[in-house]
């Protein structure tokens, strides 16, 4: 499984890159805005910037919603550096988008994915990613990690290579359990990925061989 960092935090990116376990990055202009980058030229420069620390794929959301748009949009952020992957949104004029850039060679991730069927339109279309949103169904009261592993499941069924990248991820439990389905990835805050880190019993395993080294050691 491959972990991206949700964020558009600098310090967040290098943690988790220093940390040896960042596969990319996912972000968009809420993120950015969160960080105090506004502007078309900051965005671009932001989104260089995060490319130049990581060594995988990082998504940058396009905001148009017309597919002349979407086209002009994901062709100048495509343009910036080879790890741009266009995020897309899950409507009609994006999977007419999909395909263009998959014709192009450029790689995708369609965002804002709520079903199987979405999850399929992105796939025939040739999407790099689908990006089902976990928590943000689990509010509504519907199942995301269900969800999740029906596309799994789907994708399997046919060959399909886009890779499922499951979004809206939470806390520890949802990525474990996005593991165990099979999501091909997980982007999430760096706070899930630390948490990954914790355990009662290593804490008090390491407090007790570090108790008994001092009284050896004394």
């Amino acid at each position: 499984m491959k972990f991206f960092l949700d964020t558009a935090n600098i310090a967040e990116i290098r943690e988790a890159v220093e940390l040896g376990v960042l596969d990319g990055v996912t972000t968009n202009p809420s993120l950015m805005a969160k960080e105090g980058v506004r502007g078309v030229d900051s965005i671009l420069g932001h989104y260089r910037h995060i490319c130049e620390i990581v060594d995988g794929d990082v998504s940058a959301e396009v905001i148009a919603t017309d597919y002349s748009g979407i086209i002009r949009e994901g062709e100048v952020l495509a343009d910036l550096h080879p790890n741009i992957v266009v995020k897309v949104p899950m409507i009609r004029d994006g999977v007419k988008a999909i395909r263009y850039f998959s014709d192009k060679g450029i790689k995708t991730n369609c965002t804002l994915v709520f079903s199987a069927g979405q999850a399929l339109l992105a796939a025939k279309a040739g999407a790099t990613y689908v990006s089902p949103f976990v928590g943000r169904l689990d509010d509504i009261g519907a199942d995301g990690l269900q969800l999740v592993e029906q596309i799994v499941q789907i994708y399997g069924n046919y060959g399909y290579e886009t890779q499922v990248l499951a979004a809206s991820v939470r806390h520890v439990p949802h990525l474990i359990q996005c593991a165990e389905i099979g999501a091909d990835v997980v982007t999430c805050p760096l706070s899930v990925i630390l948490g990954l880190l914790n355990h009662p019993l290593t804490d008090k395993g390491l407090a007790t061989f570090l108790a008994d080294y001092a009284k050896v050691n004394a």
